[in-house]
């Protein structure tokens, strides 16, 4: 590759971010970052960082269009994450908070289901999460402290039968997660698929 391709790739994924950061606002409800900008526990990994999820295959649904039960704090602190950050219930108020991830979906159909979180020792290890779907719903307790399989950031939770519009959604809690854990809330994915 020439240094002038080099170049322009580079500031084209550079004003993307830039556009990405100036279109995505933090969610009104959630507390803001108490880190400051830079401040990271996992330099290595701020490469997997998403600026953009409109730039992601399928539907995806951000923390900042999510609905927030609870009191929820933005953070940066542990890449990667989509968008401009993720949320976290700050060891507090377990069982009385959740963010819930309701995607516009274009057609009826079976879609691959993937969760967004950062993960680390800090990180609970039971969190519940709830696929509501065309045919009932599935709780699935995933551990956040295992790195998710896709890019470092991504966990398929699995493959459901969706309407078209607005009637699925996902669900993160804290119910039930330990209290010395924190529980992270990033983005939800929705990739279209054959019927299994």
């Amino acid at each position: 590759m020439n240094l002038t391709v080099l170049s322009f790739l580079l500031t084209a994924a550079v004003v993307s971010a830039a556009v990405a950061a100036d279109v995505l606002k933090p969610h009104p409800k959630a507390l803001p970052n108490i880190h400051v900008p830079g401040e990271v526990d996992r330099p290595e990994m701020v490469k997997f960082i998403i600026a953009n999820p409109a730039a992601l295959p399928g539907i995806v649904v951000d923390e900042t269009s999510a609905e927030l039960v609870g009191d929820w704090q933005y953070s940066t602190h542990t890449p990667p994450y989509v968008g401009v950050g993720y949320i976290h219930d700050m060891k507090a108020g377990k069982g009385t908070k959740s963010v819930t991830f309701t995607p516009t979906l274009p057609k009826a159909g079976w879609y691959e289901v993937r969760l967004a979180h950062c993960y680390n020792v800090r990180r609970a290890t039971t969190t519940p999460v709830i696929i509501h779907h065309a045919d009932g719903e599935k709780t699935v307790r995933i551990n956040q402290q295992q790195e998710p399989e896709h890019g470092h950031l991504f966990r398929t939770l699995g493959t459901f039968r969706f309407e078209a519009g607005k009637t699925g959604w996902v669900r993160v809690s804290n119910e039930g997660t330990e209290a010395n854990k924190v529980v992270i809330a990033d983005a939800v994915q929705f990739l279209p698929v054959e019927k299994p």
